[in-house]
């Protein structure tokens, strides 16, 4: 196997493996939250993370300027307000609900990026925005139209999330990444920290559970998952990577089912399927059809 192909492949399992741990990070923050509180959780993660890049990056301190302080602040504050309405959301749903409404930020930066840089959604985006606005449905509201609480929260994250890509895009250009993704996880754990402490007292009787729970968001689905995910795109087209991504929301509800107990009602079932359709149309324009058209046509 040539160097290439073995990078391409070792590219597409390492991010097979992100989406896998992802996936079950919705289960282990579930268990975690019923008894550390929501804020403590994302200041313990976001601090731990921080500390885990500095020593990452630590050779590159020295291009360190004022511009990854206001760039690190917006993205900081971005993810901190994404992070926290997820992770209050998934206090009051299921994991497999949280893992497939959160996806929906997919669908909604390319009407931020419009917003942003004045360039309008294409055809497919506005296509994946109402397949995706109609699977928000089936899984979200009941018989008498009302929405659930967590549910709510997690979609309204999304936003958030898109707003924090967007900002990535942008701010990205120039600048380490090990650098700018430090900054933005320290101001995320700071405004953690400061949430917390002003919510509710220091949880100080944490079990030993809850705290391999939290070193493994902190080291696993942050640290060690921006590695991974980072390594893996440099390797992998960016159709095949958005493909491989979206398996995330997959994983979350398979690790719902068998960890958490949780029952798929077709209901559930059918939203998923759509939410999953949307997020794979906008982000791949369905060009792995456009491909396979293609191979076809030459046999």
């Amino acid at each position: 196997m040539s160097v290439q192909k073995k990078n391409a492949v070792t590219g597409r399992l390492a991010l097979l493996v992100t989406t896998l741990i992802w996936g079950s990070s919705f289960v282990v923050l579930k268990n975690t939250l019923e008894t550390v509180p929501t804020f403590y959780v994302l200041a313990f993660r976001f601090s731990g993370a921080a500390v885990l890049m500095l020593l990452l990056g630590i050779k590159d301190l020295k291009d360190f300027n004022k511009g990854y302080l206001f760039s690190g602040a917006l993205m900081g504050a971005a993810l901190f307000a994404g992070y926290s309405l997820q992770t209050y959301g998934l206090y009051f749903t299921t994991p497999a609900k949280n893992a497939f409404l959160t996806t929906t930020y997919c669908v909604i930066v390319p009407f931020i990026y419009w917003a942003w840089e004045k360039k309008r959604p294409d055809a497919y985006s506005v296509s994946a925005a109402f397949i995706c606005l109609i699977g928000v449905g089936f899984v979200s509201l009941e018989k008498d139209f009302s929405v659930n609480m967590g549910d709510l929260l997690t979609v309204s994250c999304g936003l958030f999330y898109a707003i924090h890509i967007v900002m990535t895009s942008r701010f990205v250009k120039g600048r380490s990444i090990v650098l700018l993704t430090m900054t933005q996880f320290a101001f995320a754990g700071a405004f953690a920290w400061i949430f917390a402490l002003i919510t509710s007292p220091f949880p100080v009787h944490m079990s030993a559970t809850n705290v391999e729970s939290i070193a493994f968001l902190c080291v696993m689905c942050t640290a060690v998952c921006f590695v991974l995910q980072t390594f893996g795109q440099k390797y992998t087209p960016p159709s095949t990577a958005a493909i491989i991504l979206t398996l995330e929301s997959v994983f979350g509800a398979a690790f719902s089912v068998l960890i958490y107990h949780e029952r798929m009602s077709l209901k559930l079932v059918i939203g998923f399927v759509l939410i999953f359709s949307a997020v794979l149309t906008c982000e791949t324009k369905l060009g792995f059809l456009k491909h396979r058209e293609k191979l076809e046509e030459t046999i």
